[in-house]
């Protein structure tokens, strides 16, 4: 660790030389002003750690003085000194956890109803709902991007943003399959039915992060669908993005006009592929390794909310609660922090290795 700590403390002093000489460079100084202000804290700690084993270094050399009282005194002084040092490595080490630098976006959430017909669509509004929740218990702003209801009152598919301070860090462990097992209301005999949502979690990226050429894109455009009378688009202002080189279709109608419904579409397709692009590089680095945590591939099943037995169950951490009620009126702060310890403790593992 220290061998990291000081390498970062001479990235740190380097940073410092580049801004001092770096003249009317606008972009390389806000660059360098970023990154000084991301390690500076870290920096600070570690220079605090290094004085700290300075100081039970020299201290160790008082034990063998002459005078006993001046043995004494050192000998007290290196158990508050190595007191202090274990405390400082601990910190730093929490410090030198890998920072998933999405972690404080805005994100979107895309749910789409996946095995069990008209069941799996109510559910994948009842997970609708749950996150909205889930939201206004933290104060953040929710925007509905595209939504495809069926005539039940569920949910085809909806896409919705979660605009707040840290979104991503919270809700990023819920991409993946979600089960449900119940009755149907439309069920007479009252046979448990099991239906499966999948849940995509994406972190809003900037436009400079992904560039798509125009020529990657064609752009239909074409009426809203409404409700009917006067909620009928009479203007094409829904938009569909196809990108070519992937296939993938994003399509937006939400939106009053055809600009709104592009930019939105725009964003989730750009969310998208930088999603893609960075799990290709977690893979590379990680190669073999998977978190405790599962992979959030939307093909693993992740959590079952079964409503006989009032009971939601993670699967990743064989976390349970018995209070599905509340958890679908968006209390799953149980689950978020459950998750997020395992993460964090898979990733300072990396660390100490």
């Amino acid at each position: 660790m220290l061998d990291k700590l000081r390498g970062i403390i001479n990235r740190f002093e380097e940073i410092e030389e580049q801004l001092a000489s770096v003249g009317d460079d606008y972009t390389t100084a806000i660059e360098l002003s970023k990154e000084r202000a991301d390690l500076e804290p870290l920096v600070s700690k570690a220079r605090i750690y290094q004085t700290t084993l300075e100081g039970i270094s020299e201290t160790k050399s008082l034990l063998d003085a002459e005078d006993q009282e001046m043995q004494n005194l050192a000998a007290m002084e290196l158990e508050s000194l190595q007191d202090k040092q274990e405390a400082l490595e601990n910190e730093l080490k929490s410090m030198l956890v890998p920072k998933d630098p999405r972690d404080k976006r805005n994100v979107i959430m895309e749910i789409r109803q996946g095995t069990g017909g008209d069941e799996a669509g109510l559910f994948a509004a009842d997970l609708f709902r749950m996150y909205s929740r889930y939201a206004e218990r933290q104060n953040w702003k929710t925007e509905i991007l595209s939504m495809h209801e069926t005539g039940i009152g569920g949910m085809k598919e909806v896409s919705f943003m979660i605009k707040g301070v840290g979104a991503y860090s919270h809700l990023k462990f819920e991409s993946g399959v979600h089960r449900v097992q119940r009755v149907p209301e439309t069920e007479s005999q009252g046979r448990i039915h099991t239906s499966t949502v999948t849940v995509a979690v994406l972190a809003e990226v900037d436009d400079v992060e992904v560039d798509i050429p125009d020529t990657d894109i064609n752009i239909d455009v074409y009426k809203s669908a409404g409700a009917g009378g006067q909620n009928v688009q009479k203007n094409a202002t829904a938009v569909r993005i196809t990108h070519i080189p992937t296939g993938m279709v994003v399509a937006c109608q939400d939106e009053r006009s055809q600009l709104q419904n592009k930019q939105r579409a725009m964003s989730i397709l750009k969310a998208r592929l930088y999603e893609i692009e960075e799990r290709k590089r977690q893979e590379e680095e990680a190669a073999t390794r998977r978190s405790q945590i599962g992979t959030g591939e939307r093909s693993e099943k992740i959590r079952t909310y079964n409503y006989p037995q009032n009971r939601v169950t993670d699967h990743r951490i064989n976390l349970s609660s018995y209070n599905l009620n509340a958890v679908m009126d968006g209390e799953i702060d149980e689950f978020i922090e459950e998750l997020t310890l395992v993460d964090e403790a898979e990733r300072l593992a990396l660390v100490e290795e």
